[in-house]
């Protein structure tokens, strides 16, 4: 019990520095992340520890890109959708999930394992 509890409060002292790093960062580039944060949150799965580390490198780019007087589009490009999908390379997704459910939800319904890309069971 007594990991648990560190383990929420340990969670909660890194959420908390997170977030101020955050509301520290010049303006553009806090209304970004905002918005790429809550992009990020509806697509991750898990237990959100893949999302919060994507997070922090996002501060450590921003904060990189702030420094050297970069507006917050030069860091991510126009296509900001784009940007976030590939920080979401790094963290598991609903999105494999509903896959791997769907795949197995499938060869277990018809009783046929998954064939590979030959066409071959």
């Amino acid at each position: 019990m007594r990991d648990f509890i560190t383990k929420l409060v340990g969670d909660k002292r890194e959420w908390r520095a997170m977030e101020a790093r955050a509301a520290a960062l010049p303006q553009d580039y806090r209304l970004l992340y905002a918005e790429i944060q809550k992009y990020l949150w509806r697509l991750s799965s898990g237990d959100g520890r893949g999302t919060i580390e994507v997070l922090a490198g996002l501060l450590d780019l921003f904060e990189a890109g702030a420094a050297d007087g970069r507006r917050a589009l030069e860091v991510t490009g126009p296509d900001v959708a784009g940007f976030c999908d590939g920080l979401l390379l790094q963290t598991r997704t609903y999105t494999q999930d509903w896959r791997e459910e769907l795949n197995r939800t499938v060869h277990d319904t018809l009783a046929e394992p998954p064939r590979d890309g030959s066409g071959r069971s």
